[in-house]
């Protein structure tokens, strides 16, 4: 939208810029920061056209509009709230108001609606309309020169130091403004000394010093970075914060404490395949002998296969060694697969089971601070930062997920802000109150959200710039909403079980073709789910996890019944980290609700229990387009005779069944003995129409 090429300008025969190139593509919001005498006024009124350039051009909107009136860059689509408000002081709030379109002459009616639109964004106004703005506070005026300013609908709008003398509460409101304005779609270039806020606000930024431009970037990158800080901004530190050359304007009050991100990283340090692969094999000759020396089941099933330790001389070897599955788990309750001592494990998680009995992992010192680093690892490739909010709307307590997303947020030192699901109003309030960057959910749960959002018309007024969703799966057109509702938010799928430690065994890549998986914690292998032979890379096939480092409780060829696919070949995003497809559905016949894994033999044992009912039931799941809630239904059949108010009891005692042991609200529906199909094979149970088209 705006291209500088060499600009200069002088005062007389002082220089005042030199040379100064900057560039702001349509939408974005671009901060100016320096000190004062700087130049960056001066790049504003030689913008706007309130000083003539010397030298150097000025493109907008592709149009070179060097030098001309500022009344002629008004009606070009510029527009500029000056610093120090530059306010009519005798004049009302709408009179100046008015002056923000005397240049473009709109009329009456469009200068009513217009400032009906300011209005709506700054409701304090609204209030003062009639009042003088002398007699405003300095933030109320600032509103008024950002709002006649926006009277313009200007295409580029130039702030010039719109925190100058206003109170550190003020200045969080006029920040909020700004941010909104940008959520909006506004293209905003902000001049301003406070370093910290206007690196906030913005996504790209240019430090100019004495006339020139002498660093330029990501201002997330700028904002995150010590040795810029201190090279340019001044080494200031908590004991002396004003210590910036920039004086005690903020920038320093960033977090000091926190880990240095720029120079910090998670993500593994092997240069290629042949690497991995080798660290691939220690890891697993290790498994073998630490799951053979320390768990009977382990040694009794490895006995049997006729295969010890010292046999595991290759990643080849892998194939000998025999399958454990969820079945074996459930067997070994309360404490399965368990490799070392009771005085070793610090934790146990467990995802939901069969007959009452859950899938239960323990968990070391050390299998904890594994799973905290490579889930850290995921939020790294996601790109999120120290700086970022992260709201976590998944369940705490026993399941893994909570748990897992809060550590890793704060091993890589973002600020968590543990909500917990459900409580859309609460989550609403959190979103605006705290303006949460990333959201982390269920994919249902972030569909409800983008919908209600969208429903309440908060999108602008909330800060999420990522969606890091998981245990369950999603389609093209659900993505596509959840991102479009949520005001144009990232989205990245993040995969993971109890068994494997919990979620954060992968993340989807930056360039969304994939899900990059951690190879140096565990092997993934596809194989066919009849054959229990490998597939060729490329084809769909159940997921087969081995544990490389996992104390507690190691998997050996642990069938977790996902479909997935390896990606063979490199990925466009760099990572040297295997991938596979976003899974595709299951081997098994078990279903996901609301995040809570279900089997039928759980529903089995839980109607078999209920006095009056017969064995036959259907499951049918689906997904409400409007609100993105995911619903269960349960066709119930009596055991015989059975009257209209009893079958309503029966229905009753289902839902209250369900709910009690499940943790999960059905609706149940009891009809007639022998209502339902019968097949000579196996019955057709579950019928799942909530997704209807594809995954990748």
């Amino acid at each position: 939208m705006l291209q500088i090429n060499n600009l200069q300008v002088y005062y007389g025969a002082a220089q005042a810029l030199f040379g100064v190139d900057l560039e702001i593509s349509r939408g974005e919001t671009v901060a100016l920061v320096g000190a004062n005498g700087a130049g960056k006024s001066t790049l504003l009124k030689a913008i706007i056209g309130l000083v003539r350039p010397s030298g150097g051009t000025i493109l907008f909107k592709g149009k070179d509009v060097t030098a001309k009136s500022a009344n002629r860059m008004v009606q070009a689509g510029l527009a500029l709230s000056p610093e120090g408000r530059q306010l009519f002081g005798e004049l009302t709030v709408a009179e100046n108001l008015e002056l923000g379109v005397l240049a473009l002459k709109p009329g009456r009616t469009k200068t009513k609606r217009r400032m009906a639109e300011i209005f709506a964004r700054f409701p304090k106004l609204k209030e003062r309309r009639n009042q003088q703005a002398a007699t405003l506070s300095g933030g109320e005026q600032q509103m008024v020169a950002m709002g006649r300013a926006l009277m313009a609908k200007p295409d580029l709008l130039l702030l010039d130091e719109p925190s100058l003398g206003l109170a550190p509460l003020i200045t969080d409101e006029i920040f909020a403004i700004i941010h909104q304005l940008s959520r909006s779609g506004v293209t905003i270039l902000l001049v301003e000394q406070n370093a910290a806020r206007a690196l906030s606000a913005s996504t790209s930024a240019y430090l100019l010093a004495n006339g020139r431009i002498v660093h330029s970037g990501n201002s997330a990158k700028l904002l995150a970075d010590p040795k810029l800080r201190q090279a340019f901004l001044g080494a200031a530190s908590n004991e002396n914060p004003a210590a910036s050359r920039l004086g005690a304007a903020g920038l320093t009050n960033i977090r000091l404490e926190k880990p240095d991100m720029t120079h910090k990283t998670f993500m593994p340090s092997f240069k290629n395949k042949e690497e991995l692969e080798k660290h691939q094999l220690k890891g697993l000759q290790w498994t073998i002998n630490h799951a053979f020396e320390g768990s009977s089941f382990y040694r009794a099933q490895l006995e049997k296969a006729g295969i010890k330790p010292g046999d595991i001389k290759s990643l080849s070897d892998l194939r000998k060694l025999p399958f454990t599955t969820a079945d074996d788990l459930r067997d070994g309750y309360p404490f399965p697969l368990r490799s070392v001592p009771f005085e070793q494990i610090i934790r146990i998680h467990a995802s939901s089971g069969t007959t009452g009995k859950r899938k239960v992992l323990a968990y070391t010192r050390k299998d904890v601070d594994d799973w905290v680093g490579f889930f850290a690892r995921a939020y790294e490739m996601a790109g999120i930062t120290p700086l970022d909010r992260i709201q976590i709307a998944v369940g705490y307590g026993v399941w893994t997920a909570g748990m897992g997303f809060q550590l890793g947020c704060e091993e890589i030192g973002a600020l968590a802000v543990p909500a917990g699901p459900g409580n859309i109003d609460m989550q609403c309030r959190f979103l605006l109150d705290f303006q949460s960057t990333v959201f982390c959910s269920t994919a249902s749960m972030a569909l409800l959200m983008a919908e209600e959002i969208h429903k309440r018309g908060i999108a602008d007024k909330i800060n999420i710039k990522k969606i890091i969703y998981g245990s369950e799966r999603s389609s093209i057109s659900m993505r596509q909403k959840i991102s479009e509702l949520f005001g144009g938010a990232e989205l990245f799928d993040i995969p993971g079980l109890t068994e494997l430690y919990g979620p954060g065994t992968g993340i989807e890549c930056p360039d969304h073709d994939c899900i990059h998986y951690w190879a140096d914690y565990y092997i993934l292998e596809i194989l066919d789910p009849d054959t229990l032979e490998p597939v060729t890379p490329g084809e769909w096939g159940e997921m087969v996890v081995t544990t490389l480092c996992k104390e507690a409780a190691p998997l050996v060829r642990y069938r977790t019944r996902d479909i997935t696919r390896i990606i063979p070949g490199p990925c466009t995003c760099g990572s040297i980290m295997p991938r596979h497809s976003r899974i595709r559905g299951r081997s098994d016949d078990m279903m996901k609700f609301r995040g809570v894994n279900i089997y039928p033999s759980s529903i089995d044992s839980i109607l078999s229990g209920i006095p009056g009912l017969g064995s036959e039931y259907q499951a049918h799941l689906s997904r409400d387009d409007k609100s993105g809630r995911d619903f269960m239904r349960l066709v119930v059949e009596h055991g015989g005779q059975c009257d209209k108010a009893r079958r309503m009891e029966l229905g009753k005692e289902v839902v209250h069944q369900i709910k009690k042991q499940l943790m999960v609200t059905v609706e149940a529906d009891v009809v007639e003995y022998a209502s339902l199909p019968r097949s000579e094979r196996k019955s057709q149970r579950v019928f799942d129409t909530r997704i209807k088209d594809d995954i990748v």
